[in-house]
């Protein structure tokens, strides 16, 4: 039986993880411009005051061609070092997987400024849209390669020598085999790459230059207190959108355990 003092444990845990998501929404919808109770009345002019930010479709713009370039690059990456992880044996494997999964655990601040100065006085390059990419690149590669690594350590490899045996070259079994078996957690790798991509700051803030992604022109409109309520309204967008694909991913991921006959353990939902 559950100790109450557990479940009050939970509940009040929850209670401060999600409140200030839940705020999110009745302010956004809220007519007034002052972010306090109580509430003024019911309103979407936030919402449409959206749709007449010319700065605000660039940035929308910006954050989803990187989200969607840097979510196809990280994924092919996380595709080639989980089948190298789980399917083949050669000397320091488990380093290099350890390497590619270290910028999991480096502080995020610390890795934006290596990059700025990497990109700026080693390559003596410009920060711009591409910079965002291959920085994003780099922190979402470790997620996708996480969730890919199940996928493949989950497949047999007779399969691909099944094929092989029967006449196909190793990228024909390969592609026909392997990719179709763990296709649920590429595209579950892609969502999350997607929408760490599309939600993350830090590092686009240190290597935005004279592009400007969605947090970023989020973060310069908190300067002006008559603009909190349509970054409520932004919020709620971000948050609503991020649980859809997220919701989808786990989707995806549960699709695939039950592909491969697997009990679930867990996963993000």
């Amino acid at each position: 039986m559950k100790s109450p003092l557990l479940r009050l444990y939970a509940v009040l845990y929850l209670l401060f993880l999600f409140a200030p998501i839940v705020l999110l929404p009745l302010f956004a919808f809220n007519d007034g411009k002052i972010i306090a109770f109580p509430l003024s009345g019911f309103s979407t002019r936030w919402f449409e005051a959206l749709w007449e930010r010319p700065a605000l479709h660039g940035a929308v713009q910006s954050s989803l061609v990187i989200a969607v370039v840097t979510a196809i690059v990280a994924t092919i990456f996380g595709i080639f070092a989980a089948r190298g992880g789980a399917l083949a044996d050669y000397p320091f494997k488990g380093s290099m997987i350890g390497f590619i999964m270290l910028p999991l655990v480096l502080p995020e601040i610390i890795l934006a400024v290596a990059l700025l100065v990497v990109v700026t006085k080693v390559l003596g390059l410009a920060p711009n849209l591409f910079t965002i990419v291959l920085a994003h690149v780099l922190i979402c590669t470790p997620y996708a390669t996480s969730i890919l690594n199940g996928a493949f350590a989950n497949l047999d490899r007779s399969f691909e020598e099944a094929a092989m045996d029967l006449g196909e070259s190793r990228w024909g079994a390969f592609r026909l085999v392997t990719l179709p078996l763990v296709m649920p957690g590429i595209i579950s790798a892609m969502l999350i790459s997607f929408i760490i991509s599309l939600d993350e700051f830090i590092i686009a803030f240190f290597l935005s230059g004279n592009v400007t992604t969605l947090p970023v022109y989020i973060y310069g409109l908190r300067r002006q207190s008559d603009e909190l309520p349509i970054i409520m309204a932004l919020g709620t967008i971000l948050v609503t959108l991020s649980i859809i694909l997220l919701v989808v991913a786990e989707i995806f991921r549960r699709r695939g355990m039950r592909r491969a006959g697997l009990k679930d353990t867990g996963g993000f939902l």
